[in-house]
Order: C-alpha cells, then sequence, then structure tokens
C-alpha cells in the first residue's frame, strides 16, 4: 500500500484546502501523511551554508519517506502561492544526501476556492515547476473544488456528498500511480 504526504499549500487556520485535505486523510487514514509549511523560513542561500532549518529537514524526510506527494494548493493572483512555492524551493535543495526528492516523485494536485473557478489556474502554473524537478506529475483525474464554502461547513468538514466521492475516486486512482 502507498503511502503519501499530503501538504496543504495554505497557513491560514480556516483553509479550504486544509480542509480538503484532512478529508482525503479521513477517507485514508493508513495512506495519507499530512506535512505542514508552518514553519519554513524563506528561502535564504546564507542561511541553507549555515544549516537547513529542522522544519525543512522534517518535511524533505516525510516526502523521501512518502511513495508519492499530494499537493494541495489554494490559487494566488491566477498563480501558484508563495509560501508554498518557497517550501517547494527549500525541498529541492541537496540535503540529506539526496540531490533531488522530486526526480521522478508522483505527485498530484488538488485545490479549493470559494470562487467559481476553483484552482485551475493554480494547478496548471504548478505543473511547470514539477517538470522542471523532474517530478512524475499524475494527469489521471483533476480536482477543481469551486464554491467551498457551499462544500465544507463552518468547521471544515466536507458535506458536499458529491465531491466526497470525487475526492475518494481521485485519492484511489493517485495511489494506483504510485504503486506502478
Amino acid at each position: 500500500m502507498s503511502k503519501i504526504l499530503g501538504i496543504s499549500g495554505s497557513l491560514r487556520q480556516k483553509s479550504y484546502n486544509s480542509a480538503l485535505l484532512r478529508s482525503a486523510r479521513d477517507l485514508f487514514p493508513e495512506v495519507i501523511v499530512i506535512g505542514s509549511i508552518r514553519g519554513i523560513p524563506l528561502y535564504d542561500g546564507d542561511l541553507e551554508i549555515t544549516g537547513v532549518p529542522p522544519a525543512v529537514l522534517e518535511l524533505k524526510q516525510q516526502l523521501i519517506d512518502a511513495d508519492g506527494l499530494l499537493l494541495v494548493s489554494p490559487e494566488y493572483n491566477n498563480s501558484l502561492p508563495g509560501v508554498t512555492k518557497n517550501t517547494v524551493d527549500w525541498l529541492s535543495r541537496p540535503s540529506l544526501g539526496v540531490r533531488n526528492v522530486f526526480r521522478d516523485k508522483p505527485v498530484a494536485l488538488i485545490g479549493a476556492s470559494p470562487g467559481g473557478f476553483g484552482t485551475i489556474l493554480g494547478q496548471s502554473a504548478w505543473l511547470q515547476v514539477f517538470r522542471g524537478l523532474g517530478a512524475k506529475h499524475w494527469s489521471g483525474g483533476r480536482l477543481v473544488v469551486s464554491n467551498a464554502t457551499r462544500v465544507f461547513d463552518d468547521n471544515g468538514v466536507l458535506v458536499d456528498q458529491s465531491i466526497r466521492q470525487r475526492l475518494e475516486q481521485f485519492i484511489e486512482g493517485f495511489m494506483a500511480f504510485c504503486e506502478l
């Protein structure tokens, strides 16, 4: 059985993307492990020389140990969020004796937004990044959650059964991709 590292690309406490990731983990608790971008500093080569921050090392080790990465990313200004890109930049740096943790790593992208277009442009922006890192993007499905205010309740619980079913199918497909 695959182990998938799930990362929410949002720091916001009541993030719809974090809620979507928790929903995926709740559907597959033996498979999905949630990592955190909280505590990852802005990338700074001078800081890297003095020692990679513990939060970066921990997340990087989780990614090394995982069979795949599920990135649940918001969309900011029709693109990817800076805080999440910063995390990917840190993770892509050589450390822990690993040159590129993304090379041939299966990656899937999903996202949620209160807007009507979901995170389709943000997901498209991520493709260029992961292609450049040599990751294996799973394109067997697309999950873009629009109008998230109606999909989740006030506590971040997924209440839309159609989205729950699509999320379950998406994760099952990604798990099969990770096992290839």
